[in-house]
C-alpha cells in the first residue's frame, strides 16, 4: 500500500477537504469568545465536538476501517491537526479514548474488546481515563503498588491512583496493576476497568488554576473480568509501553500543536503594538514552526514504518516548555483584554512539563537512547 507523504496529491486533496469542513464546523462562540469561556462551557463545546467529528466521519482517521475509522495514516491525521490549528478548532473531550485507549486496544486487545470499546470511544459517548501514576510511583511507573488479586471470573483491584485526568467524567480506565511479587516489569498486568461500580472513590484535586481536571482514585476490591485483561497476566509493562508511545508520540504532539498555534495567535494580537513583547511573540512563532517541522518529520518516519519512537521524548520536551513560555509572556505583556486568560493559562501550564512523563525523565531518555551518552 502506498504511504501518503506531505505535499503529494492525496495529502493535498485531504487537506482541502478538511479545511473546507472546518471552516463551516467550528462554532462561532469558540472562534470569538474562547478566552472568556468558563471550564464547564469549554467542556460542553469539546463534548459536542466529539459528536460532530464522529457524525462527519473525522473521528479515528488513522484507525482501520474495520474498527470504524477512515483507514488513513499518520500523515492525514497530522494534516487534520494542522488544519484544526489554522481554524482554531476545539479539541475533543474524549482525547484519552481516541489517542491512548483506542489505539492500544486495536494493537493489543482481543476481538471482543475491540467490538465492545471502540464504537463508544469514536462516537464520544464513553470517556476514558488513565490509571498509571500513584503517590509512590510517578516517574518510576514500574513501582506501582495497586494490586489485583484473583477472584472468580476476574480480579479484585485495591489501591490508589493519582493525577488521573478526567476520572470524574470517565466510564472506563486504562489500569496498570501489580499481580505478583515476581521480577520487576514482569509482575504487572493491564486491565480495562469499569469506573461505574462499587469500590471506586474518585476525589477531584483542586489545582492552582482553580480547575479540577485531575483526581485521586481509591479502589477497594473493584472488579475487573478476565475478558477485560489486555494481553496475558504479567505482560502489563509491554502494554503500558504501547500506551506511552501514543501519549508521547506524533498524535499527542499534533494536538498540542493545535493548542500552541492558538496561544501564539492570541499572543501576537496582544503584543501587536508592544515593542519588545512583539519581538518575543514573533520568536515564539518561530519556535512553533520548529515544533511543526519536528512533528512533520516524525510523522513521516512513523508512516513509513521507520523507528520514530525516539522522537517522542524530544517532542514532549519541546511542546510542554513552549506552552509554558507562551503563558509566561502573556502574563508579562499584561494585555487588558486577555489578562484573566493569561493568568489562568500560566497557572494551568505549570503541569505541562510533568504530565506525560516529566521533562527530566525525557532528557534522560534522550541522553541514553538518542545521544548514547555514557552513564
Amino acid at each position: 500500500m502506498r504511504v501518503t507523504t506531505f505535499g503529494d496529491e492525496r495529502a493535498e486533496t485531504f487537506r482541502s477537504e478538511i479545511r473546507s469542513w472546518l471552516n463551516g464546523a467550528v462554532p462561532d462562540r469558540w472562534r470569538h469568545e474562547r478566552e472568556q469561556l468558563s471550564p464547564p462551557q469549554v467542556r460542553e463545546i469539546q463534548q459536542h465536538w466529539d459528536v460532530l467529528l464522529h457524525e462527519s466521519g473525522y473521528a479515528g482517521l488513522a484507525w482501520p476501517i474495520e474498527y470504524g475509522g477512515r483507514g488513513m495514516g499518520a500523515v492525514e491525521e497530522l494534516i487534520y491537526y494542522e488544519e484544526s490549528a489554522r481554524a482554531n478548532a476545539p479539541e475533543g473531550f474524549g482525547r484519552i479514548g481516541r489517542v491512548l485507549a483506542g489505539p492500544t486496544i486495536i494493537a493489543r486487545g482481543t476481538a471482543g474488546q475491540r467490538a465492545k470499546y471502540l464504537p463508544p470511544i469514536l462516537d464520544g459517548s464513553e470517556i476514558w481515563c488513565q490509571g498509571f501514576s500513584e503517590p509512590g510511583a510517578g516517574s518510576d511507573l514500574a513501582a506501582v503498588a495497586t494490586a489485583a488479586r484473583r477472584a472468580d471470573g476476574g480480579y479484585l483491584v485495591t489501591g490508589q491512583k493519582v493525577w488521573t485526568s478526567f476520572a470524574q467524567y470517565a466510564k472506563r480506565c486504562l489500569m496498570l496493576v501489580r499481580t505478583s511479587d515476581g521480577p520487576r516489569h514482569h509482575n504487572l498486568t493491564f486491565l480495562l476497568l469499569d469506573m461505574d461500580q462499587p469500590g471506586i472513590d474518585v476525589r477531584p484535586i483542586r489545582q492552582i488554576s482553580g480547575d479540577e481536571e485531575f483526581s485521586e482514585v481509591f479502589l477497594d476490591s473493584a472488579f475487573v473480568a478476565d475478558e477485560d485483561r489486555v494481553d496475558a497476566e504479567g505482560e502489563g509493562w509491554a502494554v503500558a509501553m504501547t500506551v506511552l508511545a501514543n501519549e508521547r508520540g506524533t498524535t499527542e504532539a499534533g494536538t498540542r500543536l493545535v493548542e500552541i498555534t492558538s496561544e501564539v495567535d492570541t499572543l501576537l494580537a496582544c503584543c501587536a503594538r508592544r515593542g519588545r513583547y512583539r519581538e518575543q511573540a514573533e520568536r515564539l512563532r518561530g519556535r512553533q514552526d520548529l515544533l511543526r517541522w519536528h512533528v512533520l518529520r516524525s510523522t513521516e518516519e512513523k508512516a513509513s514504518g521507520a523507528d520514530w519512537f525516539r522522537s517522542g521524548s524530544t517532542l514532549k520536551v519541546i511542546w510542554s516548555e513552549l506552552l509554558q513560555q507562551c503563558a509566561r509572556l502573556g502574563v508579562e505583556a499584561d494585555c487588558a483584554r486577555h489578562r484573566g486568560y493569561w493568568r489562568y493559562r500560566y497557572l494551568d501550564s505549570r503541569g505541562a512539563s510533568i504530565y506525560s512523563g516529566t521533562n527530566e525523565i525525557q532528557r534522560n531518555i534522550i541522553a541514553d537512547r538518542v545521544l548514547r551518552l555514557p552513564r
